[in-house]
């Protein structure tokens, strides 16, 4: 795999994890969508609704929803997963189909909005116990982002001062105490996400887990 994939290689990876992601969850029942995800308090279906809202607002939207809840930006996604939200799980499903090619974004790197798609997918399947895991070329290029800046999540600062280094692929990085694992495990561990750590081994666990423990 190249070490630098192009915005539309990106944005294609993006439409397959989408699509993927829709498959899965066509034979949810009712319980299931109600279920807690990884994703602090939202439900998989809030997840669903936050996703299509993502691929749905752009830039001018997306200021002047901010700017409405006054940089409240938990109120601000609220606001948009409610809008973006189907009277039941199957419009919520319907809905989310029909942004899986969108190109829509705010603001930020083409591997940022990958990254949206990749762990909130992971949010939903974890907790649900479905199997499929996205493609190492897929996962490669948001640990590398994740890794390199603290913007949609506090990668960076995660993992500062440790040297983290993938088990299935070619990301790694860092100095210091070693966490190592899949490409995935890493990423979702870098997104905050204390779970993922449990698939991780290496002296710099303790530390990776204490920094994805919630303030």
């Amino acid at each position: 795999m190249s070490d630098t994939l192009s915005r539309d290689e990106l944005w294609a990876l993006a439409h397959v994890e989408r699509a993927a992601l829709a498959d899965d969850l066509a034979g949810l029942d009712a319980a299931r969508w109600a279920h807690r995800s990884l994703c602090g308090r939202w439900t998989v279906e809030q997840v669903v609704a936050h996703l299509t809202a993502a691929a749905s607002v752009g830039r001018a939207r997306w200021v002047a929803s901010v700017l409405g809840a006054r940089f409240d930006f938990d109120k601000h996604n609220d606001r948009r997963l409610a809008e973006h939200r189907g009277a039941d799980p199957a419009e919520t499903l319907d809905r989310f189909r029909r942004i899986i090619r969108s190109t829509t974004s705010t603001f930020g790197p083409t591997e940022a909005w990958l990254g949206e798609v990749v762990v909130h997918a992971q949010d939903i399947r974890r907790p649900l116990g479905l199997g499929r895991t996205p493609p190492v070329e897929a996962v490669t290029p948001v640990a590398r982002f994740f890794a390199g800046r603290d913007f949609t999540v506090s990668g960076r600062s995660a993992i500062r001062g440790l040297r983290v280094a993938a088990t299935d692929g070619p990301f790694a990085t860092g100095a210091g105490p070693l966490a190592s694992g899949t490409t995935l495990a890493l990423t979702m561990a870098m997104a905050g996400r204390a779970a993922y750590c449990d698939d991780l081994t290496g002296p710099g666990v303790p530390t990776l887990r204490q920094r994805c423990a919630p303030a």
